[in-house]
């Protein structure tokens, strides 16, 4: 098997597993429980929480655990709006987010926030000066992706900052960062709110957790008893919460170099790729290399994933949670409605082989062919008479 859908979700690593399993072999009690095994819990619990804050350089008090990135991008944005009400009711999104962001965004308008879309430049970078003009004084929130999930497209998040604090010193800059981190360097002090999930980074699915800088102002979401962050009330899920601490343990270490390692990897199958008529790669300057968007001009992208799925290949279209539908983002960049419609997903991991490359362009090569070909076989085709 050759997986390259890295960006859509990651298999466990071992290590992670191990934790998960041995914490729920041997951790079994309640962390908000009194007795003793209730306390080995609170300990681990803490323990963990530490070691996230000092790998971010952040507080242990600004981590509230979610079930991902989704929930995390609900209590950034809902949350906040609803308890900044008084500043304001005005929200900027970019043109490149998660269609998580976009339902949030749908649901905070019809209670009566506005939103404004900023616009990007033809290399997916946010419009500094569309920025500026759209900000004002009642714009109490800016939602900004670090790094697009489909195109790759990384932002400069500390600069955008400076734009958006420049014109409104209170205006709050959150970032999904479900597709940088373990892939790129990332600052959470450029931002003041932060999502991600652990399934993207060799943890288990169900974990993620939301930085909330500690001067930030937010409503819950959810209500409940809690002697720990009011934010998310209930039972600490132990055992996600640790094997999370170990999956970004191993994924910030050498992340460098392993992005060279992946640049690598990237740059051989565009080489490669191009040689090809009829694909278009969809990349700018300020992609990381994990993700390459093509698009197939003749070929349906379901047609050609399930075809190379018989090889046991596994590819992706768009964002998995949006799989099918027109790319946001190519129309964002490219505005063009048939290379929206005919994406290819191939993201890397630093887990993927020079081997595994090298079987999958071969792969790709023949399938591409074979399907033109019949493409171009039935386009002969005598149309038949009513």
């Amino acid at each position: 098997m050759i997986y390259l859908d890295y960006s859509a979700t990651t298999p466990v690593n071992y290590e992670v597993l191990d934790s998960y399993l041995r914490t729920t072999k041997d951790f079994i009690g309640n962390p908000n429980s009194l007795h003793r095994l209730g306390s080995k819990s609170k300990e681990l619990l803490n323990s963990a929480t530490r070691q996230i804050a000092d790998l971010f350089s952040i507080l242990e008090s600004e981590i509230t655990y979610t079930s991902g990135a989704t929930e995390s991008n609900n209590m950034a944005l809902v949350g906040t709006c609803l308890a900044n009400m008084k500043l304001g009711n005005h929200i900027i999104v970019s043109k490149l987010e998660h269609p998580s962001i976009y339902k949030i965004c749908d649901y905070l308008e019809n209670i009566g926030f506005e939103i404004s879309y900023v616009e990007n430049n033809q290399d997916g970078l946010i419009d500094f000066e569309d920025l500026k003009k759209k900000m004002r004084k009642d714009t109490i929130l800016v939602s900004i992706c670090a790094v697009n999930s489909e195109l790759g497209i990384r932002q400069p998040l500390k600069m955008i900052r400076q734009i958006i604090k420049k014109e409104n010193p209170k205006t709050l800059l959150h970032s999904d960062m479900t597709q940088a981190i373990g892939k790129i360097n990332i600052n959470l002090h450029d931002v003041e709110l932060a999502s991600m999930s652990a399934h993207k980074i060799f943890g288990p699915k169900g974990i993620g957790l939301l930085y909330k800088n500690t001067n930030v102002t937010m409503e819950p979401l959810i209500y409940g008893s809690s002697k720990g962050n009011t934010l998310k009330p209930g039972t600490p899920p132990l055992p996600l919460i640790v094997a999370l601490s170990k999956a970004l343990r191993l994924a910030l270490t050498d992340i460098d170099k392993r992005e060279n390692f992946v640049k690598r990897l990237n740059e051989k199958i565009i080489a490669e790729i191009e040689k090809e008529e009829g694909i278009t790669i969809n990349q700018t300057k300020y992609s990381i290399p994990h993700i390459l968007n093509i698009s197939l001009k003749n070929i349906r992208p379901e047609t050609f994933i399930h075809a190379m799925e018989e090889h046991e290949i596994y590819l992706g279209t768009n964002t998995a949670c949006a799989s099918g539908d027109l790319s946001t983002s190519i129309m964002a960049i490219y505005d063009d409605k048939i290379r929206a419609k005919s994406t290819i997903r191939i993201s890397i991991s630093h887990v993927t082989t020079t081997d595994e490359i090298n079987r999958f362009l071969t792969v790709f090569k023949t399938t591409y062919k074979k399907l033109n070909a019949l493409k171009e076989k039935e386009a002969k085709k005598p149309e038949k008479v009513a």
